[in-house]
């Protein structure tokens, strides 16, 4: 039960506002309370080898690891950045999440994924066993189409079933596959394509967002058709009858489906005579798993790639603490895939614990408002992750259209992609989660690969707004301008003093860049690009993006040369879905040029339009 402190009328709370954990919850919870955190936190980061081998100790490696496990250099002055989790040792993801929850711990009529569709009537059910005999197609036709360990592929698919047997078939062979969210442009594809130099793209025929049609193979053909005028050809095409095949839609017709037959191959084809079992490859722990891109918000998007080992150990590690996992669960991520949240937390993670999870296609108001609490009772979704954003919009519709449904399975509420505001922390956690569900406020990047920052369920007293402690094996810090730690209350740049398995080790192609970006700063730190506070009780709060801020320092004012020709007010910016200001598309507004190129990655495009037409009133 929370603690006797209320909302104020706004809806907002007092910073010290604290809710304890329910008894109930912590009665069988993994980490049961705040001095057991406590001890666990001080052991992994003060004998990190051991707290990581004892984790390992739950996967199953070809060949155990030959030197440190844990080996780092984040000072840029000493040499090349790097880092190393479990050097010389080998295994394979796939076969960890995947064959072993089938074969050795009989989970193969569990199911692994309740699949909801973008309509209420398309619906299925994928159990472990039917999702490993998928998987093992979906190797086989790569390996048929010539794709090996190392290889590339991109992968440009809505959230369908396919796009994880697509995902988990690379890391069974060693691919590195490298998806791009089903809502990107043509140019932001081909960017990605061309960066990576992928091999084979998978792709489907279209996909309906609510009522909105959306034709992904064109975007796909347009896409390859800019690689090749930049001399980079893509041989196969895989692409997915999502429209014709498993929905049978009846505006399918609407779709004109392009067909170059050197190149494109259809999937139910190439399957058909497909062997449902594949040998996994062998991978060094530090192979690459897969590259993701960042949003690219000041330049090219830049991709970062993850290791084979280190994220499979952290991302396991992290969904079963922070979402306190048990078997009998039903876990709902509402992210999609295209972004790290789902691959870490709706793939890797939740399939490294055996655990069953919601995929869901649709939108939060399609077809009515009320989706998300209609799917929640369908399914008795227990843990329930998704973010402000999404809440925010919820709220607008009131209460009314939670009411109308039963939310009583739920245990774990969950926010994840910016800080959340007190007010809506507080309607996720009184309307939503009835005053029983704590909410773990989660602070992460694609970078870090899994949480960093982050509330355990039944060990932390929450603060409404506040990420609140470090994850096993972080080890945050403050620092100011010039690259001090700060003690106690603080304010100032958030950064990281270690590494955990799963931080990001280069971006592709450009290990420069990536020293650059992430080390030159302050050496011998990670720096998040966050800034942060740290409260008189220690609690962590995120306070947004470094590069967001004009730092005047104590200046009065600013100098004649920065003195602006013209001052507009803006009710928005031009923000990425992860809360980073696109600030070219600002230059270029300032500039009045109309064409912006690729704003694909925009939570709210619509802004745009607003800037420019305040700034062509004022020009005038």
């Amino acid at each position: 039960m929370p603690s006797q402190v209320r909302g104020r009328e706004d809806g907002t709370c007092a910073e010290d506002a604290t809710y304890n954990p329910p008894a109930l919850l912590q009665r069988h919870a993994h980490v049961p309370d705040f001095s057991t955190y406590t001890e666990m936190y001080k052991r992994s980061v003060h004998n990190p080898q051991e707290f990581w081998l004892e984790v390992a100790s739950e996967f199953y490696w070809k060949k155990t690891p030959s030197g440190k496990v844990l080996d780092y250099n984040f000072d840029i002055n000493k040499g090349k950045i790097f880092v190393e989790f479990m050097k010389g040792a080998k295994t394979n993801v796939c076969y960890n999440i995947l064959d072993r929850n089938v074969m050795e711990k009989n989970l193969g009529d569990k199911t692994a994924f309740f699949w909801e569709g973008n309509s209420q009537a398309n619906s299925s059910v994928i159990t472990y066993w039917e999702l490993l005999k998928h998987v093992c197609k979906f190797a086989n036709v790569l390996i048929k189409l010539g794709v090996r360990k190392g290889d590339r592929v991109a992968i440009y698919l809505p959230m369908i079933p396919e796009l994880v047997y697509a995902m988990l078939a690379c890391a069974r062979i060693g691919a590195v596959h490298s998806i791009v969210f089903a809502g990107f442009s043509s140019e932001s594809l081909c960017e990605r394509i061309l960066d990576s130099q992928c091999v084979v793209l998978v792709t489907a025929d279209g996909v309906f967002r609510g009522e909105k049609p959306i034709n992904l193979k064109q975007i796909a053909d347009e896409a390859l058709q800019k690689c090749k005028e930049k001399m980079h050809h893509v041989k196969n095409c895989v692409v997915v009858k999502h429209l014709k095949g498993r929905l049978n839609n009846q505006n399918e017709g609407k779709f004109q489906t392009a067909w170059n037959s050197d190149v494109d191959r259809w999937l139910d084809e190439l399957v058909e005579d497909a062997s449902d079992e594949c040998e996994p490859e062998w991978l060094d722990a530090e192979d690459p798993l897969f590259i993701l891109y960042t949003s690219g918000s000041t330049g090219k998007p830049k991709g970062v790639v993850h290791t084979v080992a280190g994220y499979l150990l952290y991302t396991a590690l992290t969904f079963k603490y922070v979402f306190d996992y048990h078997e009998d669960d039903v876990y709902w991520s509402t992210a999609d895939i295209g972004w790290i949240t789902g691959h870490s937390y709706i793939v890797y993670g939740p399939l490294a614990n055996g655990a069953t999870s919601v995929m869901f296609e649709g939108i939060p108001t399609y077809p009515h408002v009320g989706r998300f609490w209609e799917i929640v009772e369908k399914y008795k979704v227990t843990q329930f992750y998704t973010a402000p954003t999404a809440i925010r919009l919820l709220m607008k519709y009131g209460n009314e259209a939670v009411q109308k449904f039963d939310l009583n399975s739920l245990k774990i509420l969950g926010t994840v992609g910016e800080p959340i505001n007190s007010e809506a922390w507080l309607w996720f956690y009184n309307v939503i989660g009835n005053q029983r569900c704590p909410i773990v406020d989660t602070f992460w990047q694609t970078e870090t690969g899994g949480h960093v920052v982050t509330p355990l369920p039944a060990a932390t007293p929450l603060k409404p707004g506040s990420a609140t402690f470090p994850f096993f094996g972080v080890v945050p810090a403050v620092l100011n301008e010039h690259g001090k730690e700060l003690e106690g209350e603080a304010e100032g740049y958030l950064v990281f003093k270690q590494p955990w398995p799963s931080i990001m080790r280069t971006l592709y192609g450009n290990h420069e860049r990536y020293e650059n970006t992430y080390f030159k700063k302050f050496p011998g730190y990670y720096v998040a690009g966050d800034g942060c506070r740290r409260d008189k009780d220690g609690y962590i709060w995120i306070t947004g993006r470094i590069d967001d801020m004009l730092n005047v320092s104590v200046r009065e004012k600013i100098g004649p040369i920065a003195t602006p020709d013209f001052i507009q007010n803006a009710p928005g910016l031009p923000k990425t879905r992860s809360g980073k200001i696109m600030r070219r598309v600002l230059r270029q507004i300032a500039r009045n040029e109309k064409d912006l190129g690729d704003i694909s990655t925009l939570a709210d495009p619509s802004i745009v339009e607003v800037l420019f037409s305040q700034r062509c009133e004022a020009a005038a």
